[in-house]
């Protein structure tokens, strides 16, 4: 994500910021041009000193402090570019229920900012039966451990999430339970809006047949893919072609695993950029593993920049969160086999946006990938070694 700064005072913002903590002015998000703008009010609404000439109201939402985005005031819509596609949310007369709440809304713009940056459709149900809706729910009985369970996931465009999840005592206990090292409220969106994706981009595409290649038939048995995975654990040497255990299970969850990855990627790389950020790592393989990341990663067409920039970045920033005693923020490895999937998503990105390269490039981006990697890093397992 880029940086903010109030157009007021010049004050340092953060995405979810309402109040410059500066000059405490209002503070809006306008997501047609993905900026956090101070604000001014005025008859009608507000107007926004980052897009002068509209005039503005918030979302909905916002009266629950759930939301600071913002529409246009004449917008017949009460609810803003992310917030119309809830289909359901927990009941908010509980307090418990209105802050996980907030979190989980916290976590749904990011993604819908990415989404918006890159440029993709996002339909509602109004507009289409398998449009994008969202359901946050809780357990029908929290206080009975044996009671059923909200179960997060994907159908035909509907992705549900389990409140619980927003709860970071709860969702490390599933963390640990279930064997994964990273779960995040994040994670879990791009996760499932990659189910939506594959829908969207690929199931009615020609590049169908490109993906059985590389992800595997995702006409085998679902339910029994799950069954296996769980019953008998991951595939064996799931490291060599899979970005984690539960991407093996089926091809579908390989490419929401996928999926979520891209995004990790792309966004943590715009927050590298806007901070100007350069990796010069003093020792002997240092130049191999130097990068600056001075380009916009939601516009570069070539992954092979992407990753390149990428592996040494997290190498990077593994290294200062062990300084702090802390887990690595990317606790994950890039086979080739991995890249050529994230390739793959990537293709399926900028041809929808219009920003694919030619046909002829288009069937020759695996092997250019993987060969542009291991000839900048080295073989492939000098490439998951920063990780």
């Amino acid at each position: 994500m880029k940086l903010f700064e109030c157009q007021a005072c010049g004050q340092p913002l953060y995405f979810e910021n309402s109040h410059c903590e500066s000059c405490g002015r209002r503070l809006g998000c306008l997501p047609s041009i993905q900026e956090i703008s101070a604000l001014e009010p005025e008859e009608g609404g507000w107007k926004a000193l980052a897009q002068p000439e509209g005039r503005f109201r918030f979302c909905a939402n916002a009266e629950h402090d759930a939301c600071n985005w913002l529409i246009p005031a004449d917008e017949p819509d009460p609810y803003c570019r992310a917030c119309r596609h809830n289909r359901t949310v927990p009941d908010l007369s509980n307090e418990r229920n209105l802050v996980r709440w907030r979190s989980l809304e916290v976590a749904k713009r990011r993604l819908f900012y990415t989404l918006l940056r890159l440029g993709l459709p996002l339909t509602t149900r109004a507009e289409d039966p398998q449009g994008l809706a969202f359901d946050f729910l809780s357990d029908p009985s929290e206080n009975s451990p044996h009671g059923p369970s909200i179960l997060t996931g994907h159908d035909n465009g509907l992705i549900t999430i389990n409140i619980a999840e927003a709860d970071d005592a709860e969702r490390e206990r599933r963390r640990h339970s279930m064997g994964e090292p990273y779960r995040t409220l994040l994670g879990h969106f791009r996760h499932e809006i990659g189910h939506y994706f594959w829908n969207v981009l690929v199931r009615n595409d020609p590049s169908l047949e490109q993906f059985r290649l590389i992800f595997g038939d995702e006409r085998q048995d679902y339910g029994e893919a799950l069954q296996a995975h769980y019953a008998n654990g991951p595939k064996e040497n799931w490291q060599e072609s899979f970005v984690s255990a539960y991407a093996a299970s089926h091809p579908w969850e390989d490419f929401a695993e996928t999926w979520a990855h891209y995004l990790h990627i792309v966004d943590t790389l715009e927050t590298a950029n806007a901070f100007g950020l350069k990796v010069r790592p003093r020792i002997s393989r240092g130049p191999e593993l130097a990068t600056e990341i001075d380009f916009d990663p939601h516009r570069e067409i070539d992954l092979n920049r992407l990753i390149t920039a990428w592996l040494p970045l997290t190498f990077a920033v593994n290294s200062l969160n062990r300084s702090m005693g802390q887990p690595d923020l990317y606790p994950f490895v890039l086979p080739p086999g991995v890249i050529a999937k994230l390739s793959f998503i990537h293709e399926r990105v900028h041809a929808w946006s219009g920003r694919r390269q030619g046909d002829e490039e288009d069937r020759n981006i695996l092997k250019a990938v993987i060969g542009g990697l291991n000839s900048r890093v080295g073989a492939p397992q000098s490439a998951q070694a920063p990780l």
